[in-house]
């Protein structure tokens, strides 16, 4: 049964570890597209920004994006490139309004409305002749000018949903066997405890429950991220005690804890005041901060969980004494897939569970950060802004 279990689990390692492979690969294409597309617009606004009052300059007509000079709501000057995402003949759109141009009462509100040294952002989606994807990028240079950036976004769009699709998928055809080794995994540990099993044997079922419980954590994070992808909104209709939260998300990852040598401790301040906010996706931020934690502490090691507030928010603390962070490292450990010397970390995983606690923290108003001495362990801390007086009543 074992050697089963064994085949089984390495099996759908070497599947996860093809699948973010694929996925990795799909990430350093998005990403060379989009570095292509950033270099172009520093030279589109210095060029713009140089010729204010200077005839069009022939070189714009070269850059892979458009630009555009509006004065006084109407548009001065427009290269070639700016003629062919706006499905204008070249040289028609000189002297035409904002509206003219774009046939969008949006994309002129957000022209008319923006300050002096002021920036702007928008999506212009067309299905004429094919469908297609452009982002608008406006900078007021004046009283009354700007200058304004077309880029064809239509590729990374594509290819970020191909990416999300992949993810989902994987992770839903993964999901199912996991469980199914999961249970016989932790049906082998109970009885092992409960039976004359020799030692060696029980360490061994031990590591094949923790080592089953990595690929379910990873198979988890890689659906959430196909939802933050996919554009899933958080619902913050929950009134929400966060030291309870905090209590039973630890509860959660004991056992695990426990396999691995590590003790946790979860800390409350009294008179913790509610919040209103996604109960579910924080419970899942402070277990996913916890389960690092747990993975970074050496054996005989401690994880705290220490919960406080101020007067304007709640705070949550998980401190551990491991290995710590790199100064290097640190700035990047929220980035999606990004992994801190991979050879000191036991139980692998995706590189994910910061980018989607990032997320989450994000998306309910608050910030996350960690402090890190190598060697000494790592704090990472995230606030929750409260509910104003009266706000959900």
């Amino acid at each position: 049964m074992e050697q089963l279990l064994l085949i089984v689990l390495v099996g759908l390692g070497l599947a996860l570890a093809a699948a973010l492979w694929v996925i990795r690969r799909r990430d350093e294409r998005v990403d060379a597209l989009a570095a292509d597309l950033a270099a172009a617009r520093p030279a589109a606004s210095a060029a713009d920004a140089a010729t204010r009052d200077v005839p069009a300059d022939p070189a714009d007509d070269l850059l892979p994006v458009g630009v555009l000079r509006v004065e006084d709501g109407r548009i001065a000057r427009a290269n070639a490139r700016a003629h062919v995402l706006l499905g204008t003949a070249p040289g028609r759109l000189a002297g035409r309004s904002v509206m003219e141009a774009f046939l969008d009462a949006r994309i002129e509100s957000l022209l008319a409305g923006i300050a002096s040294g002021g920036t702007a952002t928008a999506e212009l989606q067309s299905t004429e002749p094919a469908t297609s994807v452009v982002v608008l990028r406006a900078t007021r240079v004046g009283g009354s000018g700007l200058v304004v950036t077309l880029e064809d976004v239509t590729e990374l769009r594509r290819l970020q949903q191909i990416r999300t699709a992949f993810i989902d998928n994987l992770s839903h055809e993964l999901r199912t066997p996991l469980s199914t080794v999961s249970l016989l995994a932790e049906t082998l540990a109970r009885e092992a405890e409960t039976n004359d099993v020799p030692p060696r044997m029980r360490d061994r079922i031990a590591k094949i429950e923790v080592e089953t419980g990595h690929l379910v954590q990873m198979v988890n994070e890689l659906l959430d991220l196909a939802r933050i992808e996919g554009g899933s909104r958080l619902d913050l209709l929950d009134e929400i005690d966060l030291g309870r939260l905090a209590e039973s998300s630890v509860e959660r990852l004991r056992l695990f804890a426990e396999r691995q040598g590590v003790t946790l401790a979860v800390v409350v301040e009294p008179g913790m005041p509610r919040i209103h906010g996604d109960e579910a996706r924080l419970g899942q931020v402070i277990v996913n901060l916890v389960h690092n934690a747990v993975k970074f502490s050496p054996d005989g090691g401690e994880v705290s969980v220490i919960v406080g507030h101020s007067s304007d928010a709640v705070e949550v603390a998980v401190v551990d004494h491991g290995i710590g962070i790199a100064a290097a490292d640190r700035d990047r450990v929220f980035e999606r897939f990004y992994k801190a010397d991979r050879a000191r970390v036991r139980g692998g995983g995706t590189g994910l569970g910061l980018s989607i606690a990032r997320n989450i923290v994000e998306g309910h108003g608050g910030r996350i950060r960690v402090e890190s001495e190598e060697g000494r362990g790592s704090t990472f801390t995230f606030t929750i802004p409260l509910v104003p007086a009266g706000a959900g009543t």
